[in-house]
């Protein structure tokens, strides 16, 4: 038996119960925050006392060390307790007993300290043990003490204070016992105070987050920062990773600090510090130790004088005081040749940094992602835009993060570097092996149809089959003639205006007679159109009353995909009792996307499709194609007719020619004998109709003639 491994273990964080994998070896047990990825050792050397211990629904192992820290690990089953006892048995050469608790719930008791650990005991059992490096802060008043503790935000119940009651005791002599008990707690309290000097202090240091300007203090337990609003003291044990990430325009950097658990300020918590430097920014400070206490404490890493930038040098501080790895870029650079990204996250523009164990956005909000949380990554199109894409990380805990507004000349730079990182590409195509798929993986393909496009093909694929094959009642619009649109004369007068003297008669008259006719002609192109528009929006609708299909035309075949679901179609009912008809198409969809071998209907699609080329060559051998041509053309040939007719008129006499303007204030019809009069209400009989006539037709004759003597005066 070489090693122990359990996935689903808690571990206790400041009072907080945080989840991850445990691992037990013969050298050491390894617990891996699941939530942060951070990885805590303890070696076997260092083990004291090891007991199973009884907590809240599950069972759960105390490890004592020798050093005085306590660590509870909990979620294991009564069902593997014989195996844990004799793994450590055999490994660490440590019997595993349990610790009994005192269930009288009794609140006196002998408090006795071990190592950095208070136990209150009740008779011989203990009922409780308290961390004190979970201890913020320790106040003594007359016969009591207060003990404050650290907030961890992540914890839905927080221990804020804790009182004991102590009594005095005639046989302590002179030792008052509240401050015996006062300076056993703050020996091992993590209790943060600015008493004593700093190792190093930047000023003025430019803050993203929390914003602001603030002066960086960093003593050997924790960092300040001190704002003029605000003041945060930082433990060192909270810092979890260092990053420090050039700017896209070269300009500058950003120092990003992750914390865990977060500051707070008032309802905000901040889980990252991210500070800005300029390139060029420089600083010089010398600390306050010898050249020995840098290489006892420090093992060398440090000088006791450092200049330079000023990220580096704050960069190269922390690193060695908190003993955490400073995380630059990754092999990774962009279009811009910068290995920062330019997106947006929500509403806020920032840069995504592929690093080489993850993803890192800053700066509103500040994101980090590990690849081992990672899904599936998705590319999508943007918003309406073919000039850039969406890029979308999904978690395994559901969590989806969408970047947008990447620039299209960066999707090649970052699918390569995900395959090379071997993250999960959900919509890659299975014939993909370059990654350069068209519109960044959502074209339309077999391998993942779309019910929507699938009815809409059928549809289109209707229409084209009835448009081969038109009814009779179908014609052109006769209203629509394009050789009376391009003249505007044309359009202006009803014969055609070919008469030098009507030129000559259109100059002579003034600018308010063109105005009117310009717009009555506005007019009336608008009205043609909408009367178009309705025509044409009518014409769908009278398409599909009457519908001639040629029987003897091949249909076309079908396509893998709705070959599949013909067949699948009653099961998809009989599996989903009440499904409406237009939702089998939909999960038709999905099924097929799952569907692993689809050959057997793409074999089928070929054949039909074979069968359907060999079809319609004999179709058009037979003169199928071209009798449904001749029958398109009889239809059509009426309307050519009309509309040539129509667009070369007959030449007529100069009398007979009549203004636009005399026959909208007449309100009468033309004397041509194919027209029809129009039934008036104010006309008593035929006979005054006919009278009216010739008599406006003697008054068009008598116009025309004095309008013609006078072309021949001024010629």
């Amino acid at each position: 038996m070489d090693f122990l491994e359990y996935s689903d273990i808690s571990a206790e964080v400041k009072g907080c119960m945080t989840g991850g994998k445990l691992k037990m070896t013969d050298q050491n047990i390894v617990f891996k925050n699941s939530k942060t990825g951070k990885v805590e050792s303890i070696s076997s050397s260092d083990f004291e006392a090891v007991n199973f211990q009884n907590f809240a629904g599950s069972l759960g192992i105390r490890v004592f060390l020798k050093n005085g820290s306590l660590h509870r690990f909990v979620g294991f089953k009564e069902s593997e307790k014989e195996r844990i006892a004799k793994f450590f048995t055999s490994a660490y050469k440590i019997d595993m007993l349990e610790k009994e608790l005192s269930l009288k719930g009794w609140n006196w008791g002998t408090a006795k300290f071990n190592g950095s650990v208070l136990s209150f005991e009740v008779g011989h059992n203990s009922a409780f043990e308290i961390p004190l490096n979970h201890v913020s802060q320790c106040t003594a008043g007359k016969n009591e003490i207060a003990m404050e503790f650290h907030q961890n935000d992540d914890a839905p119940v927080s221990l804020m204070e804790m009182r004991f009651f102590i009594p005095s005791n005639e046989l302590a002599g002179d030792i008052d016992p509240v401050e015996a008990f006062q300076k056993q707690v703050m020996k091992k309290a993590s209790v943060i105070s600015v008493s004593g000097d700093a190792i190093a202090i930047f000023r003025e240091i430019q803050c993203l987050t929390p914003r602001g300007r603030y002066d960086i203090k960093i003593f050997q337990t924790f960092v300040q920062l001190h704002g003029k609003t605000f003041d945060y003291k930082i433990p060192m044990s909270i810092v979890l990773r260092l990053f420090l990430l050039p700017h896209k325009d070269n300009r500058q950097m950003f120092f990003v600090v992750s914390l865990d658990p977060p500051i707070k300020q008032g309802q905000t918590r901040y889980h990252f510090l991210v500070l800005l430097f300029g390139q060029e920014e420089e600083t010089s400070i010398e600390l306050p130790f010898t050249e020995e206490e840098l290489k006892e404490k420090y093992e060398g890493k440090l000088e006791k004088e450092l200049s330079g930038p000023t990220y580096e040098v704050l960069g190269k501080v922390m690193k060695v005081i908190i003993s955490r790895k400073l995380t630059g870029p990754g092999n990774f650079v962009g279009h811009s040749g910068t290995p920062a990204i330019g997106c947006s996250f929500k509403a806020a523009a920032g840069y995504l940094y592929p690093l080489e164990r993850g993803f890192m956005y800053v700066h509103k909000p500040p994101i980090h992602i590990r690849f081992e949380e990672v899904a599936s990554v998705n590319f999508a199109r943007g918003g309406g835009s073919t000039r850039s894409f969406d890029f979308e990380v999904e978690l395994k805990s559901g969590t989806v993060h969408t970047f947008s507004s990447i620039e299209k000349e960066e999707y090649n730079k970052l699918f390569d570097f995900i395959t090379t990182k071997k993250l999960n590409i959900k919509n890659r195509n299975k014939n993909d092996k370059t990654g350069a798929y068209d519109d960044f993986g959502d074209s339309d393909n077999e391998a993942a149809p779309d019910a929507y496009l699938e009815r809409v093909k059928a549809e289109a694929q209707e229409r084209d089959e009835f448009d081969d094959n038109p009814s009779e009642d179908e014609s052109t619009d006769e209203d629509f003639k394009p050789a009376a649109e391009e003249s505007d004369v044309a359009e202006e007068f009803d014969s055609s205006p070919t008469s030098t003297s009507e030129e000559d008669e259109d100059k002579a008259s003034g600018d308010e007679h063109k105005s009117k006719e310009k717009k009555k002609h506005k007019k009336e192109k608008k009205e043609k159109k909408e009367k178009k528009a309705k025509t044409v929006s009518e014409k769908p609708r009278q398409k599909r009353t009457k519908k001639n299909k040629d029987e003897n035309r091949p249909k076309r075949p079908a396509t893998a995909f709705m070959l599949w679901l013909n067949e699948t179609r009653e099961r998809i009912k009989a599996d989903n009792p009440g499904v409406k008809v237009t939702e089998i198409a939909k999960i038709g969809g999905e099924m097929w996307k799952e569907l692993k071998s689809k050959a057997e209907w793409e074999e089928k699609a070929a054949k039909a499709k074979e069968e359907y080329n060999k079809a319609m060559k004999e179709y058009e051998a037979s003169g199928g194609a071209s009798k449904s041509d001749d029958k398109k053309s009889s239809k059509k040939a009426p309307p050519k007719k009309q509309s040539t007719s129509s667009s070369k008129m007959p030449s007529v006499k100069q009398s007979q020619i009549k203004s636009r303007e005399f026959i909208e204030d007449d309100d009468s019809s033309s004397d041509d004998e194919d027209d029809k009069p129009k039934k008036r209400k104010g006309s008593d009989s035929d006979g005054d109709r006919k009278k009216q006539k010739t008599k406006k037709k003697s008054e068009s004759e008598e116009s025309s003639a004095v309008s013609s003597g006078a072309n021949s005066d001024s010629d």
